[in-house]
């Protein structure tokens, strides 16, 4: 350990301008323990990547699961708001949507943008990374390029990590990630890769603000792009949420004492967790698609097709405007729709704001549960 490194670790207030390059030495990423977890985290990403088809869209899970991951990952920054608001605010037309909700459907926004991006170019680079950050931010301060940024304590606001704070640093260090995310020369499992990718991210911090929001997009896309899920369905940032404190422990424990092992674990199980959870999720919302199927043959038959009710779920606030769209039907036929499954328990109406909102009640206690 160098002085300037010594002194960094009694220090927190010293730039991490020592922060090392990757790859890091394989002896400290590759060890027997975290091979042994890497199996299990591979076999359920893996069956969640399959079992997604058993959905008659998978859709229906893409935008529940985004939205989580969206709230969830923004709660971790301390913005906080409700899963009810969300849907609300995507279904509904109007201006009254809350800061705190805006700023998390930015997320959802930026997480499709990145999404589409991987799909077109099948690459991760520097550049898509500043445009998801942007989106989130909704600024073009791009880079840092003043020094002055540091982690704190949220309750005592003690400096707890200063990243590198030179401009031509952040640069090269961000290149030396983009070519370890992108290249496979060093033979490193896909999900260590990601672990390790996120770790640098976190490290480097190249943003004055959105990094955290940032980072655990790219995990996902990173995911994608290896071909280990096809749609960002992993819902990450929950476990998180709930290990909040050794997250933020862990990464330190890595910069401070090089303590690759506990870091890696961490994130494998969670990866493992929220897969399980996530196909536990899968199972559920098609039973009670089935259900719903059947309910309306039968109570309804003469309304009954498996567009709409494929549309039920992949908007659990559904509106005439929806069913009209992709039905190509009337407003008039819309609404007589909209009020028959009402009638038979299915939709609750709800009006926000200007407009009547029907929402698929059991639907959307379903996903509040995971």
């Amino acid at each position: 350990m160098t002085k300037n490194e010594m002194n960094r670790k009694d220090n927190a207030d010293l730039p991490f301008n020592e922060l090392p390059l990757l790859p890091p030495a394989k002896e400290l990423i590759e060890s027997v323990v975290i091979l042994k977890q890497l199996v299990k985290s591979s076999v359920a990403l893996a069956e969640l990547k399959g079992i997604i088809h058993i959905l008659p869209n998978p859709a229906i899970l893409l935008n529940a699961v985004i939205l989580k991951e969206a709230r969830a990952s923004s709660e971790i920054e301390n913005v906080i708001t409700t899963q009810d608001k969300l849907y609300q605010a995507l279904s509904a037309k109007g201006d009254q949507v809350d800061t705190s909700t805006k700023e998390v459907l930015r997320y959802r926004e930026a997480m499709l943008f990145g999404f589409r991006t991987i799909h077109k170019k099948n690459i991760l680079t520097i550049n898509t990374i500043i445009e998801i950050q942007q989106i989130l931010e909704e600024n073009n301060a791009g880079i840092r390029k003043l020094p002055g940024t540091a982690l704190r304590n949220s309750v005592t606001g003690k400096v707890i990590y200063t990243p590198p704070d030179q401009t031509d640093l952040i640069n090269s260090l961000l290149s030396n990630m983009e070519m370890f995310i992108n290249l496979d020369e060093n033979e490193i499992p896909h999900l260590i890769k990601m672990a390790i990718q996120h770790y640098q991210f976190e490290s480097i911090h190249p943003f004055y603000d959105g990094n955290g929001r940032t980072g655990r997009i790219l995990n996902i896309l990173y995911l994608i792009m290896t071909g280990l899920l096809e749609q960002p369905i992993l819902f990450l940032s929950g476990y998180i949420i709930e290990n909040k404190s050794e997250y933020y422990r862990l990464l330190q424990e890595v910069r401070t004492n090089n303590k690759w092992e506990e870091w890696i674990l961490y994130i494998l199980k969670g990866v493992e967790i929220t897969a399980k959870a996530t196909i536990k999720q899968v199972t559920e919302i098609n039973t009670l698609f089935e259900q719903t199927k059947e309910k309306t043959k039968n109570e309804i038959p003469k309304m009954y097709s498996k567009e709409l009710i494929e549309l039920l779920f992949e908007h659990p606030y559904s509106k005439s405007e929806y069913l009209e769209n992709r039905l190509s039907i009337s407003r008039i036929t819309a609404a007589k729709y909209l009020k028959a499954l009402e009638h038979i328990g299915i939709l609750q109406s709800k009006k926000v704001w200007k407009e009547t909102l029907y929402i698929n009640t059991a639907l959307f206690e379903l996903l509040k549960k995971y």
